[in-house]
C-alpha cells in the first residue's frame, strides 16, 4: 500500500511493537520514499487489482494489490532503463489467503526488458524494490 497510495504522510497502522517481530519488513517499509520522480501503473482492472511502479532517483518500486481472487500476476520490466537491477521482492506466503501475515522475501537479479510471475493471494498483494546492479 505504500507504493500503491499517493501520499506524503505515511503511518503504520498498528501498535509498533508488532512491527519488531518482522524487522526485514519494517526496514524494507522504512526505505520507500513518500515523494516520487515517475509514475506508472502497469496493470489494474477498478475493484480488482492494481500494479504501480514508482521511480525516486535511480531506484523502483512497484507495488500490487488485488481484491478477494487470488490471482498470478506477470510484470513486464521493459519501462527500466539500463541492464540490470537487484530485486528486493516481499509476496505473499503459501497460507497468506489464511493468515495474512505470511510472507516470503526473496532477492535476485533481473534484467531491463525481463517479465517476472508474482502470485497475489486473496486479498493480498506484494511489494518490491529494483536498484541498478552496480559492477
Amino acid at each position: 500500500m505504500y507504493i500503491v497510495y499517493e501520499s506524503p504522510l505515511n503511518m503504520l497502522c498498528d501498535s509498533p511493537s508488532n512491527y519488531m517481530c518482522e524487522e526485514e519488513c519494517t526496514e524494507f517499509i522504512a526505505t520507500v520514499p513518500v515523494v516520487w520522480d515517475e509514475t506508472i501503473v502497469l496493470d489494474g482492472k477498478v475493484g480488482e487489482h492494481i500494479i504501480t511502479a514508482r521511480r525516486k532517483g535511480t531506484d523502483w518500486y512497484i507495488g500490487g494489490m488485488t481484491n478477494w481472487d487470488d490471482r498470478l500476476v506477470e510484470i513486464d520490466l521493459s519501462f527500466l532503463d539500463g541492464d540490470t537491477y537487484r530485486m528486493e521482492l516481499y509476496k505473499d506466503g503459501v497460507n497468506a489467503g489464511r493468515v495474512a501475515r505470511d510472507y516470503k522475501k526473496e532477492n535476485s537479479i533481473v534484467t531491463a526488458g525481463q517479465n517476472i510471475m508474482v502470485r497475489m493471494a486473496a486479498g493480498g498483494g506484494f511489494a518490491l524494490c529494483l536498484r541498478p546492479e552496480t559492477n
